[in-house]
């Protein structure tokens, strides 16, 4: 596909091997050194470096990566070719093969991988889903040729299609960057102005909605309503107080001895009663006898009881 290769593989499949051990079960995988380190600047380093020649390394171990896309990578060093997918479940192979592409320093696998997903969503006349974005998103750094492609499908998506799905909308908020990303995207088109509606002249669709008579006339009927509710309730609670005012229950009384209803009393509160006027009227007898031992019975320099006396400025 990609057509970068700059020796025939004959030239390429030398007798030095060296052994890759992928997955957490280590498959061992049996390669063309030559043709490995040709493609890729990442096994170049790990089998000619300087570490490598000092310990004569000839296997390596990639324990993080998965069989599938190694496979795959495999069949493209060795056939310049990758399988096309046949529904979008394989899509997932693809992705983790570009992320290996990515980690291997592979330029021409990062190119064919791009042009699979490109060509799958096109001729399928499908948008790639978030899961896949945001997949890719977690994985890569910015510059990524396949953020990029992604980015740019999903900001079709959104002019294109009429509203925006509800699970994009809550990642959206969630995930600022690739919102950004999305606003840079459209900008990059540099549509023609003619086509980009301006909502200073015109109208917006949501403006058009707005229908003024009638909202006029809605708004108005609330508020006749609310008033005349509002005055219903306050007649409601104007009768209901002057029916509280002429019941019994409702007056309010001095709070003097004097003002008290008389109230019945019964056999114990009368003898209690009595007991009490009793014993009031004791003290006072006493009360009135100390006093007689405090009066004066003759008042001095000849005044009676009528004369009280000026007071002086």
């Amino acid at each position: 596909m990609s057509g970068t290769q700059e020796k025939p593989l004959n030239e390429l499949l030398s007798r030095s091997m060296v052994d890759i051990y992928v997955g957490p079960e280590n498959t061992h995988w049996i390669l063309h050194e030559k043709l490995l380190c040709h493609h890729s600047p990442f096994f170049r380093k790990v089998f000619y470096g300087k570490h490598s020649h000092a310990s004569k390394t000839q296997s390596f171990g990639l324990p993080d990566e998965e069989d599938a896309p190694f496979k795959t990578f495999v069949g493209w060093l060795y056939s310049s070719s990758l399988p096309v997918p046949r529904e979008e479940s394989d899509l997932g192979v693809c992705f983790d093969l570009y992320l290996m592409a990515e980690k291997f320093e592979i330029p021409g696998l990062v190119a064919d991988v791009l042009q699979v997903v490109r060509e799958w969503y096109k001729y399928s006349d499908t948008y790639p889903g978030l899961r896949r974005v945001q997949y890719v998103y977690a994985n890569t750094e910015h510059g990524s040729p396949m953020r990029h492609m992604l980015v740019h499908a999903v900001a079709r998506m959104m002019v294109v299609e009429k509203g925006m799905p509800a699970h994009w909308d809550k990642a959206l908020r969630k995930n600022g960057q690739l919102a950004v990303d999305i606003i840079k995207a459209i900008q990059d088109w540099r549509l023609d102005e003619c086509m980009v509606p301006d909502s200073r002249e015109e109208p917006a669709e949501a403006e058009d909605l707005v229908d003024v008579e009638h909202e006029t006339q809605k708004l108005d009927q609330d508020a006749e309503q609310e008033i005349d509710g509002g005055g219903a309730a306050e007649g409601e609670e104007r009768s209901a107080a002057e029916e509280a005012d002429d019941s019994e229950d409702t007056v309010v009384e001095s709070p003097t001895s004097q003002s008290k209803r008389s109230q019945p009393l019964s056999t114990s509160e009368k003898s209690t009663s009595n007991l009490k006027e009793s014993k009031q009227m004791t003290d006072s007898n006493g009360l009135g006898k100390d006093l007689q031992k405090l009066s004066l019975n003759e008042m001095p320099n000849d005044l009676t009881n009528g004369d009280y006396g000026t007071l002086c400025a």
